[in-house]
Parts: structure tokens; sequence; C-alpha cells
């Protein structure tokens, strides 16, 4: 693509950044800002587990079900979900923006002894840099960001021949806007409030349309719900609200950048 190399656009959002950096301290505290994203954690894990497990012919059973695979984890805050994946043996590279997030995310790793390789970087320096990974992660991260169809290229070109990209993110729907932004954030008090702008909400044929143009195919898809009464996240045919998208790149396949060179 013409902006793979030097001067390409950065999608980070300023003040985004600065919004989560001021929650840095409390990324990995079940009771704070963060809880809900820790009770969202176990459905996403077990998903991201699940979905390589399959595309690469492993075990989910096993405890190393993910050893080898080279993971990047964008926008990964605090590393809650950089972490897990690392215990599961992948090779995790963890990348946020914000310094504050980074740091908080080097400190909990080091403490539980954990090997993840955080950096202070965006998606764009990563792919600048010819970065490649077997599995590329955009969790909670697209809503966020200034330009979708540049983010999600600029992730895809770090995908490599034979690999996966899963996204997480909210549909634009007048429920997400009832459930996620008035319920999660006014109501139930899940979220800060100012966590979400429901026009930046990207619906899945949107982003379906995003990912085919950077030259990866929809291998699967699932909604997630919130069950009250388990008091837990499930899986669900539903994705009128949280949505996650599986994306691979064929076998055969180079990227834009090593077709340019």
């Amino acid at each position: 693509m013409p902006q793979s190399r030097g001067g390409s656009r950065s999608t980070v959002d300023a003040a985004e950044v600065a919004q989560f950096s001021r929650l840095a301290a409390e990324w990995w505290d079940p009771n704070g800002s963060m809880a809900a994203l820790h009770k969202f954690n176990p459905v996403r894990l077990a998903y991201i587990r699940d979905q390589a497990c399959a595309r690469f012919g492993r075990d989910p059973k096993r405890l190393d079900s993910l050893s080898g695979l080279r993971m990047l984890d964008i926008g990964c805050g605090g590393g809650i979900l950089s972490e897990p994946l690392a215990r599961l043996g992948a090779v995790m590279v963890g990348a946020d923006p914000s310094e504050d997030n980074v740091a908080a995310a080097r400190q909990h790793a080091d403490r539980a002894g954990v090997a993840v390789d955080y950096r202070c970087t965006t998606a764009e320096a990563l792919a600048d840099a010819g970065e490649r990974f077997d599995i590329v992660l955009a969790m909670e991260v697209v809503e966020h960001v200034t330009n979708v169809g540049l983010f999600v290229a600029r992730c895809a070109e770090m995908v490599k021949p034979g690999g996966l990209m899963i996204v997480a993110t909210i549909n634009r729907t007048l429920k997400a806007f009832a459930l996620a932004i008035v319920g999660a954030e006014y109501v139930l008090r899940w979220l800060p409030r100012g966590t979400h702008q429901w026009d930046k909400f990207v619906t899945p044929n949107e982003l379906e349309i995003a990912l085919a143009k950077a030259g990866l195919a929809v291998s699967a898809q699932t909604g997630v719900i919130y069950n009250l009464i388990a008091d837990r996240w499930q899986l669900s045919t539903d994705m009128d609200v949280n949505y996650m998208i599986v994306v691979a790149r064929s076998d055969d396949a180079a990227t834009s950048t090593e077709a340019d060179h």
C-alpha cells in the first residue's frame, strides 16, 4: 500500500491515549475502573486460544497450547490479555502508545515473572519496521482510533502468510448505545464515563470490508453477551453490541509490502 513505508499517517487519537493513561494504575485492579474488562477477559482469552489452536493444529487443553506462536496485542493497555497469552506459551509483544500503560504492564509482568515484550509504540511504527506475527490481536481498539480503515490495513500488513488477525469491538447500533454507553457507563458504572463514543463504533460489515481490502478473509465471527444470571460474559450469535471477528491470510499470500519490494 502507498502508505506502508516512511511518513505514514498515525491513527492514534491523542485524547483517547490520555484518557486511558489516567487509568494506568488501575489496569490490574479487578474491582476498579477496569472491572468490566477483567470480567470480559476469560471469554476473549478462550476464544483467541481456540481459534489459534484450530488454525495451527494445537490442542487447546494443553497449558502450553500457544507455544512458539508469535503474537501482537496492539493497544495492550496494562497487559491483562498479553500476560495470560504468554502463560499459554505465546511469544508476546504488547504494544501501546501510552507510556503510563506500558510502564504498568511491565511492572506487573516483572512481579508475576511473565515474559512479555512490552513496547510503547504504534501499529504504524511496527508495520514500518517490518514486524510480522502469526497472530495480530486488536481487541477493543478499533473504536478508539482516528481511521479504522488505515489502522486495519497497517495491522494486516503484520500478519504472516497463514496467520490470523482477531478483532473485538462494539457494533454501531441503538442497542449498543443503550447498553455499552448508557447502561455500562452511566447506570451500572462499569466503565468511566466517556470511555466510548457511539459514532466511533464499527459495524461488522464496515469492519469486514476494511479487512477484505487489507487482504484478509473472514474465517469466524461471534457475538459476546453478558449473562446477568451467571454473572459472566459468553459467546452468542447476537452481534448487536459486542462482537469478535477472526480473519486469515492465505498460506501462499505475501503481504503488500513484500509484494512492493
